[in-house]
């Protein structure tokens, strides 16, 4: 009766033992409503699943570890969409072509036809922009 009035498992009941007799002698709802407010009779705290090996494996994550083939679950592209991919590209070429007009290592007409040009998506990299700058002669030493 506890356990419906608490709205709780009957395993999740706890009665206090040194009040026993008073217990059992409850017969209506309104005496088990009684000793519950008097806390002679209490629902069990419930039991949580601990948190400590999730912590454990995240900080172990954070650094890098548990990523290898075995705990993918995506493709290389779901796992770091193609967006996010060009945009950390693109971002590092412009910042790249506005370093080498600051410094006067392109002209400026060559820095808007570049930017245009990895705007299209033409360079892969920083690494192959300048490889194409040096080729073609339009870097100022």
């Amino acid at each position: 009766m506890s356990a419906d009035i608490m709205g709780v498992g009957q395993n999740s009941v706890w009665l206090d033992p040194e009040k026993s007799g008073e217990i059992s002698a409850a017969i209506t709802r309104d005496d088990v409503r009684r000793l519950i407010r008097e806390g002679k009779i209490a629902p069990r705290p419930a039991k949580t699943i601990s948190k400590g090996r999730l912590r454990k494996r995240r900080l172990q994550i954070s650094k890098g570890r548990r990523r290898g083939q075995g705990s993918r679950k995506g493709t290389a592209r779901a796992r770091t969409p193609r967006k996010r991919t060009w945009i950390r590209s693109i971002r590092a070429i412009r910042s790249r072509l506005a370093q080498m007009r600051d410094q006067r290592q392109i002209e400026r007409s060559d820095y808007r036809r570049m930017y245009l040009m990895a705007k299209s998506g033409y360079f892969r990299s920083v690494a192959h922009l300048e490889t194409y700058l040096s080729e073609r002669g339009l870097l100022r030493s």
